[in-house]
């Protein structure tokens, strides 16, 4: 067992949007997506376009995504948030201005009692995301 946690997003339909959103904001790579459409099993005509699989990598960044299957609802979660460790300040600035833009602000970035720059956002999706860039001591 690898000892990592990969994040799996699940959307109603707009994976492809929030896929080319973090393509965007994050400047990373799209790995592979492949929708119901070019499943090898029957799905209805109005799953073809919806992702059934997507992967998405940014440094050593990797998230992986899908909609739902018609019918099948996708509720947001709100007990689960992404942390990152950013390698820079200007980068921690950047990612929590971007994310912010279309996003709603939990907590403003700003330096903190354990000596990072930290800034918590949800974004235009519903994912929340951790920013925390550790200051050199």
């Amino acid at each position: 067992m690898k000892h990592q946690a990969t994040p799996y997003f699940t959307f109603d339909g707009n994976a492809s949007e929030a896929l080319a959103y973090y393509k965007e904001i994050f400047d990373g790579e799209v790995l592979q997506v492949q929708t119901f459409g070019e499943a090898d099993f029957p799905t209805p005509p109005e799953a073809d376009d919806r992702v059934m699989h997507a992967q998405f990598k940014k440094d050593d960044l990797f998230i992986m995504m899908s909609d739902t299957f018609p019918g099948q609802p996708s509720e947001k979660g709100s007990s689960i948030s992404l942390a990152l460790e950013m390698e820079s300040e200007e980068e921690a600035e950047t990612l929590y201005s971007k994310l912010s833009e279309k996003g709603t602000v939990l907590m403003e970035l700003q330096d903190t009692f354990w000596g990072a720059k930290y800034g918590k956002v949800k974004d235009a999706f519903g994912i929340t995301w951790d920013l925390n860039y550790t200051k050199p001591e």
